[in-house]
């Protein structure tokens, strides 16, 4: 508890820096690209449009998903509504996860907290979701689906989207920088964690145990919080209180065990530049 609430000071204490340094980061990144930052949601939206491709007129030959309201929606506006979530979700955890050890050298001449290192990055990638969001809401408006009151719960799962992807960046920067190793098993596991998560395809058709074991994944909780935002079913996180408990428990879980292992091993991570 006591390495939480020090990394939570931190935040807090340099929110400036993490502020500053997540635009610097998006800047020096397209630096060398004619078309600079607008290769941030280019990417994106090259991707989307070959998943559609793929999965909505080929495997799956246009078939309407059915809503938690009995209605049935196209392939790309279900798509489009819960896939920006993972966006933003793989590549936050996986910038973030080698943030600390590509830095080592520049971090050894610096004096402010590591704890800020994977936030700044994860905050370079926040404001690209944010566009993402603002075009997502704008295809919506043109496909039919209109502004509506369940909107405001995606900045509650957009908050909830940062926490825990903050909590699991604090565990794998730190496994990282002591064993490279972890950083390509975990841009190993993630690409698997796509087709494992609703983003692509429903589990109605899995068995109700089946079902159960998937819902495990945090992922599940918040793309299906963001598409009861953007199609407006319903109040996500109050309808499935117990799916929220038991996120926020995981939440937390994660975040005490990243600012323990982080805390402890942090003093030591130039012993390994």
């Amino acid at each position: 508890m006591k390495s939480a609430l020090t990394v939570l000071k931190e935040q807090v204490k340099y929110f400036y820096l993490i502020r500053r340094l997540s635009l610097y980061e998006m800047k020096s990144a397209n630096n060398n690209n004619y078309l600079g930052m607008a290769w941030e949601v280019i990417n994106p939206v090259i991707q989307v449009a070959i998943y559609w491709f793929v999965f909505g007129f080929g495997m799956r030959q246009r078939e309407p998903i059915q809503l938690v309201t009995g209605e049935s929606v196209d392939f790309f506006p279900w798509l489009i509504s819960g896939i920006i979530v993972w966006f933003f979700f793989y590549q936050s955890t996986i910038q973030a996860s080698k943030s600390i050890y590509s830095r080592l050298r520049m971090l050894s001449k610096m004096n402010f907290p590591m704890s800020v290192i994977p936030n700044f990055m994860i905050f370079a990638q926040f404001y690209v979701h944010v566009v993402m969001i603002v075009i997502t809401i704008a295809l919506l408006v043109l496909l039919g689906f209109p502004i509506n009151i369940y909107y405001l719960q995606i900045i509650y799962f957009l908050i909830a989207t940062f926490a825990i992807t903050y909590s699991l960046a604090l565990i794998t920067s730190t496994l990282s920088t002591i064993v490279r190793d972890v950083h390509m098993f975990l841009n190993a596991t993630l690409r698997m964690f796509l087709y494992l998560s609703p983003i692509l395809w429903t589990m109605e058709k899995l068995p109700e145990n089946l079902q159960i074991i998937m819902q495990i994944n945090p992922l599940y909780y918040l793309i299906e919080g963001y598409r009861a935002g953007f199609l407006g079913t319903e109040w996500y996180m109050v309808s499935h209180w117990e799916y929220t408990l038991y996120f926020w428990l995981l939440t937390v879980v994660l975040f005490l065990i990243g600012s323990s292992l982080h805390v402890k091993f942090r003093r030591h991570f130039i012993d390994f530049l």
